[in-house]
């Protein structure tokens, strides 16, 4: 989707200026909002797809006006209310009002190391060869799905050079909506930044994308 996270060579909103030996956490409450969402995502009832989803679809003034974990909180409520762990009811209170859904799992204390080192792996096996090789010229798509999707609005409708191919990965586009994680192969897509920003691109510049094979055709 064309979300307001999807800001690549969106003009007005300034130079970005990175903080200084930035901590992890500006404030006690994002390092519990942190561990709110990894916990809660345990539970099994989504994936990461559909949580990035939840994000993005935040209304622009909500995502703009919010910092980078008010974002997560504010997606979270909207994924425990989808799938019924909590109520509007529920949010309004701050506690429990009504009967919640059930949770596959729970995500105890003492399992918390195992379980973020273990991950959560997205590869897996595709049963067709690649289409394209390193060196193959190709072209993105140019599509404004109304779903989600990791191609950037800024990279749709280039041409590119495969420079890296990589294993199959699980298709984020239909994996966040429930369809499916339909594995695709994914290639890492170099673009000269003349193509993506304009004749006034620094003409050292490039680009480099990993993109699913659905996103892809040959130039």
């Amino acid at each position: 989707m064309n979300g307001p996270q999807d800001l690549g060579g969106q003009m007005g909103f300034g130079p970005v200026a990175p903080e200084v030996d930035e901590p992890y956490f500006h404030a006690a409450w994002e390092r519990r909002a942190l561990g709110v969402t990894l916990c809660a995502g345990a539970m099994g009832a989504w994936n990461i797809d559909e949580s990035r989803h939840a994000r993005e679809s935040l209304h622009p003034a909500n995502y703009y006006a919010s910092s980078y974990y008010e974002i997560w909180i504010k997606a979270l409520e909207v994924l425990l209310k989808r799938h019924g762990f909590v109520t509007e009811r529920d949010l309004e209170a701050g506690t429990v009002v009504d009967t919640a859904a059930v949770p596959k799992r729970v995500l105890k204390a003492e399992n918390v190391p195992d379980v973020l080192a273990k991950g959560g792996p997205c590869d897996r096996p595709v049963a067709q060869p690649g289409r394209f090789k390193a060196g193959d010229p190709v072209r993105t798509k140019n599509f404004n799905p109304t779903g989600h999707t990791r191609l950037p609005r800024y990279a749709r409708g280039k041409h590119g050079t495969i420079e890296a191919v990589h294993d199959g990965f699980v298709f984020p586009d239909s994996n966040a909506h429930g369809q499916g994680e339909n594995p695709q192969w994914v290639y890492t897509v170099v673009f000269e930044g003349s193509e993506i920003w304009g004749e006034g691109a620094d003409p050292t510049l490039s680009v480099s994308i990993d993109a699913w094979e659905s996103y892809l055709e040959p130039a």
